[in-house]
């Protein structure tokens, strides 16, 4: 592996856990497609900043990104508190707007200036290394990896020193208002450093790149993890991961760095969607499965606390009164008996004093609604739940 394969990957990593930081905040809060309008929406701010400076590496085309950037969700929420229209809405008429301005703008003012709207939307890492910070005689590295290790040191500071009233405000606005907090200056400061995040790592990865890396490793982890802490780590986890991932994969296939890293991001989540223990599909699916099960228990025990007669209680009565197919039957049966709710004698079914108690408690339950929870009722007595 050669300098330059490091420094990209380097550079794509470092890219990672800057986006994974806000990201992680903007998915809480359910604000993940506004970076989506930010990392669109900055382009006049871009193209503004270069035409007062006419330098493309001059901080001024971040900083005035950066406002484009705050001025983007200012308008999407001001439009939305009109109640005219919904947030998505809002956003999709915002950003458009102000990405064609910028688009005009270079098709009008620059056609002569490198400002080449498809590499900024794609970005191509593997041109991050060639463009390098020189002072002096000496050589100190790509500018990307300068930009994104300052913007991300700042980041990891702000973090620090307001992570109290990020937690807060993004859970509960209201609890931050009365503890003292400005949730709107918590808000925009968000923003503000998403903008300059986004703005950052423009030049470097592209803007597809970027919101999916802000929203796809935030998003994972938030199908692992409730606690904002660990949601942060495996956030930053799954980015790097993503990212060394994607470049070693995109060498694989002499293909895009960017498409690449996006696609392990894709395969990333798409694992954990269907695998994660308790949210993903699988998991919820096996877990109706249950439900479904253990309603028809206890319906199965309504049925036999209601008939003392024989007949209604043998086995084969019991599957053809209740409608139930033989798989059926048999499952419940055999869920009953792991649970010691029912005996079986002769093709009798009889309530164990088990049984019977679970049974008194679920129609008091369902009678008065004023007893436990019919799933602390449940977790009381299940053990074995299939």
């Amino acid at each position: 592996m050669n300098s330059a394969q490091l420094e990209i990957q380097l550079i794509a990593s470092l890219v990672a856990v800057a986006c994974a930081i806000p990201g992680t905040f903007l998915v809480l809060r359910k604000m993940a497609m506004i970076s989506d309008a930010i990392s669109h929406s900055i382009l006049p701010g871009i193209v503004l900043g270069f035409f007062i400076t006419h330098d493309l590496n001059s901080p001024v085309l971040i900083v005035l990104a950066a406002l484009t950037g705050i001025i983007t969700v200012v308008l999407v929420e001001y439009i939305q508190k009109t109640g005219l229209v919904k947030e998505d809405t809002a956003i999709g008429l915002v950003f458009p707007a102000l990405f064609s301005i910028g688009v005009i703008l270079i098709a009008k003012n620059a056609n002569d200036v490198h400002l080449d709207v498809d590499a900024v939307l794609l970005g191509e890492l593997a041109f991050a290394p060639f463009d390098r910070l020189v002072v002096g005689d000496a050589d100190w590295g790509p500018k990307s990896l300068w930009i994104i290790g300052v913007i991300l040191s700042i980041t990891i500071g702000l973090l620090i020193a307001f992570f109290k009233e990020l937690k807060i405000s993004t859970f509960d606005a209201g609890l931050a208002s009365a503890l003292g907090f400005t949730p709107a200056i918590i808000h925009y400061g968000l923003m503000t450093v998403s903008s300059v995040t986004t703005v950052g790592a423009f030049d470097a990865v592209g803007a597809i790149l970027v919101v999916a890396l802000m929203i796809a490793p935030a998003a994972t982890a938030y199908l692992l993890t409730t606690d904002l802490k660990k949601m942060l780590g495996l956030a930053i986890s799954f980015g790097v991961l993503s990212a060394i991932a994607g470049y070693w994969f995109a060498h694989w296939l002499d293909a895009s760095i960017a498409g690449s890293i996006t696609t392990m991001l894709g395969f990333i989540f798409l694992l954990v969607y269907l695998f994660a223990p308790t949210k993903g599909v699988i998991a919820v699916l096996y877990r109706e499965k249950q439900q479904r099960r253990e309603v028809s228990l206890i319906t199965f025990l309504l049925h036999l606390k209601n008939h003392n007669e024989l007949e209604e209680r043998h086995v084969n009565h019991l599957r053809e009164h209740i409608n139930w197919q033989k798989v059926r039957a048999k499952s419940v049966l055999d869920l009953a008996l792991k649970n010691n709710m029912i005996t079986i004698d002769s093709d009798i079914v009889s309530l164990t004093e088990k049984g019977d108690l679970f049974t008194s408690k679920a129609i008091d339950y369902i009678i008065t609604n004023e007893d436990a929870q019919i799933e602390d009722i449940k977790d009381d007595f299940f053990l074995f739940r299939g």
